[in-house]
């Protein structure tokens, strides 16, 4: 990251499935086209429950969405646009995303990006990257939003209203 980008910082804590879900259908309020979230964290922490709950949030909630695991990208048309939802756990190198077709979804919808880390200088700058971690029961967890780029800092200014998630 360049010393220069505008970055900005947000952590929620939760206590169950239902307040995560909450979080990942009000951020799906403020995405447009070309968004990334990269979410981090160990495996079992929520990554693809986050996923699944934002992409059920621009579909209906009936919408089965699986997850990307062995198939490396699931897209989905909603109401803001495709969404790719990527999991990256199983690539190689970090190229193998372009046979994949991952610039074309940078380019033209919101993309979710399961183990980011996979990207190396891959990753778009432009992102708001998600770590999620257990915390102190089995349902609990914390998440930490980071925006970079003007237009992530503007979403996460807008996200942190105060609200409590539960």
């Amino acid at each position: 990251m360049k010393a220069h980008q505008l970055t900005k910082e947000v952590v929620f804590f939760v206590n169950n499935e239902s307040a995560t879900k909450a979080i990942a259908r009000r951020l799906s309020r403020f995405l447009t086209r070309r968004e990334v979230i990269a979410l981090s964290g160990d495996l079992g922490s929520g990554k693809t429950f986050f996923a699944r709950s934002l992409i059920q949030s621009c579909t209906s909630n009936n919408e089965e969405v699986l997850s990307p695991t062995f198939s490396l990208v699931q897209t989905y048309e909603t109401s803001l646009g495709l969404v790719s939802h990527f999991d990256l756990y199983r690539i190689k190198k970090p190229e193998e995303v372009l046979e994949i077709g991952f610039d074309d979804a940078v380019a033209d919808g919101i993309v979710l990006i399961e183990w980011p880390s996979q990207l190396g200088v891959l990753l778009p700058v432009n992102r708001i990257e998600i770590d999620i971690k257990h915390g102190n029961t089995e349902t609990s967890r914390q998440l930490k939003f980071c925006g970079y780029g003007c237009r992530a800092v503007r979403i996460l200014d807008t996200f942190d209203d105060g609200a409590t998630y539960g």
